[in-house]
């Protein structure tokens, strides 16, 4: 019966291809809204793909199943092939029947076999359609490295409806891949049983240019570097390409941008110096420069153009009681000792923000004038880190900050009230139908589509900070500090400690 049944049962799922396909056409037994037909197939539409998605994944989790089980059997059936040929042999076969090349189909055999060996709970997920291929190859490759416990504890901080998760989490299978991918790092970094600051220091010493020749007489130059350099190096790069555009400036953003990073490596550049501007962080809100937190590289373009990195730090790790990883914005974890070094060589500024010690969030700020302080865009880029809009990965820098409840019909400009969309999709809540939606009692946050559709906003993942082991007041008596007025509760935690 065995092959006869899967015969059977893809000669039904063609049959399903094609009554999905008629509906599509609008040839069905009925249509999907005989009061509207267009706006119910318009709405129709959006269920099958949204049936697709799940069914798709279902497909990629059983593709997965038979590859690792025609490995194993091939295995089986000549054991005493040498298990190096037996791979080659195996990858042949498989890119083959699916039309991949060699690569290709390692890849695809190495996530397939992470999948049904080390993450049960991933491979579930993909099988049941609420993540798809793409997520399940960004946990393997998440994984990858770790030992079999911490890349278990990885897929449980994901997966596990058991682990608890703050209400503002989304289902990682309501964002794409490539934002699951920023966010399983993140973790990964933050919980990696080795350093950071190994790892890191492994990095800087195989930091590399690279060449590659391309079509129609272009090529790409790249070249990977520590982090704060190469995201400083970028919003360089956008900054002098925007001071550029203007009303005779006929090159695009994109061109400009291009131009401008031929220019500095062909030619001496600007002779300007690099340095820090520190602009956020962890602590309240001053502009002295004993602040717990946060930093800004930068480099001096010319005059009037700065290019700005925000870079979080928790106090106790920018102090060099813990090794806490900073987080750099667009990036996601660094060494503290890069925010370390960026203080001690130049931070001109300090801007400090407290944050909630449990959870690791700031806390809210508010104000009754309609203009957005300075201090105000500073918190939404410290509290979103990029665009809001479901999907986009558009960091702070370059958003713009907007009331979700319009200030003409009642809106606050407080921090609860104000998101930092970028300018895409700013534009898209004010010529179209999407809208931003507060939080309420039932929903949470997040965007709603001209269709009625509601779609989560994704949020960052707060963690509670690390305190160093040798304090001996714990969070409970540093939040009983905090209460007393008048002094900075941080001065005040470090005298009592003391």
């Amino acid at each position: 019966m065995g092959r006869e049944a899967v015969e059977t049962a893809f000669a039904d799922i063609r049959a399903a291809l094609a009554m999905l396909n008629a509906e599509m056409d609008g040839c069905g037994s009925e249509p999907f809204s005989a009061a509207d037909p267009l706006a119910g197939l318009a709405d129709g539409c959006l269920d099958i793909l949204a049936g697709v998605r799940e069914v798709e994944a279902g497909f990629a989790g059983l593709k997965a199943r038979a590859a690792v089980k025609y490995a194993d059997s091939a295995q089986a059936i000549a054991p005493d092939m040498p298990v190096q040929a037996q791979e080659m042999a195996v990858a042949a076969e498989i890119g083959c029947v699916l039309a991949l090349g060699p690569r290709a189909a390692s890849a695809f055999l190495s996530v397939s076999h992470a999948l049904t060996t080390t993450l049960p709970l991933t491979l579930a997920a993909l099988q049941a359609g609420t993540i798809s291929w793409q997520h399940a190859r960004v946990m393997a490759d998440e994984a990858a490295t770790l030992d079999p416990a911490a890349a278990a504890a990885l897929e449980a901080h994901f997966l596990d409806p058991a682990v608890p998760k703050p209400p503002t989490a989304a289902a990682i299978g309501e964002m794409p891949a490539h934002r699951l991918r920023h966010k399983a790092r993140t973790w990964r970094e933050r919980h990696h049983v080795e350093s950071i600051e190994k790892r890191h220091a492994k990095g800087v010493a195989e930091r590399r240019v690279e060449y590659r020749p391309d079509q129609d007489g272009m090529a790409w130059l790249s070249a990977c570097l520590p982090a704060h350099q190469a995201l400083a190096g970028w919003n360089r790069l956008n900054a002098l390409a925007r001071a550029a555009q203007g009303p005779t400036e006929p090159r695009t953003l994109t061109q400009l941008r291009t131009d401008k990073f031929a220019e500095a490596i062909l030619t001496s550049g600007t002779s300007a110096t690099f340095h820090a501007d520190n602009s956020a962080g962890n602590g309240e809100e001053a502009s002295d420069s004993d602040g717990a937190g946060a930093g800004t590289c930068a480099g001096l373009l010319s005059p009037g153009i700065r290019a700005q990195v925000l870079v979080t730090v928790p106090v106790f790790s920018l102090m060099g009681l813990t090794e806490e990883p900073a987080v750099l914005d667009g990036f996601g974890p660094v060494p503290p000792s890069m925010v370390r070094d960026l203080v001690a060589n130049g931070a001109d500024s300090f801007y400090r923000v407290l944050v909630d010690p449990r959870d690791g969030a700031p806390l809210e700020i508010g104000r009754t004038s309609y203009r957005v302080t300075k201090a105000m865009r500073s918190w939404l880029r410290l509290r979103d880190g990029k665009c809001p809009f479901p999907g986009c990965s558009n960091n702070s820098l370059g958003n713009e900050a907007d009331h979700l409840v319009a200030w003409h019909h009642g809106g606050t400009t407080g921090i609860s009230n104000l998101g930092q969309p970028c300018p895409k999709h700013h534009k898209l809540r004010h010529t179209t139908g999407w809208t931003p939606t507060p939080a309420t009692k039932n929903q949470p946050p997040g965007w709603t589509s001209p269709t009625g559709r509601h779609y989560k906003s994704e949020h960052q993942d707060w963690e509670p900070p690390h305190w160093p082991s040798q304090l001996k007041l714990g969070t409970a008596d540093f939040l009983h500090t905090a209460q007393s007025p008048g002094e900075d509760a941080l001065e005040r935690f470090l005298r009592a400690r003391a």
